[in-house]
């Protein structure tokens, strides 16, 4: 992956929830370089990768509220069951295992 750049769009909910459980009292703002999915995928190369860390990042967000690394966060209906499809699918590489 040389020369790809440090954007990560797909982890600012989980640095937003992050930062608000340890610095409850700041305002967060998280922001990324505007790119597309599309841009992103061929960036890194890799389609089932990105899907990967998609599929990680959107497991801790609603996981490390139950640990307490993080504030709970609202995961709307539709994203929990697309997280469901995509693991069944096979992108489990980065889950956290239980």
């Amino acid at each position: 992956m040389a020369g790809v750049r440090e954007n990560h769009p797909y982890m600012e909910r989980r640095a937003f929830a992050t930062a608000r459980k340890l610095w409850p009292e700041v305002e967060v703002v998280c922001a990324s370089a505007p790119l597309s999915l599309g841009d992103y995928v061929e960036e890194i190369g890799d389609a089932g990768l990105v899907i990967d860390m998609m599929v990680r990042d959107l497991q801790r967000v609603m996981e490390y509220p139950k640990l307490g690394f993080a504030v709970e966060q609202d995961v709307p209906g539709p994203v929990g069951e697309a997280y469901k499809s995509l693991v069944a699918s096979g992108f489990d590489s980065r889950l956290i295992q239980s």
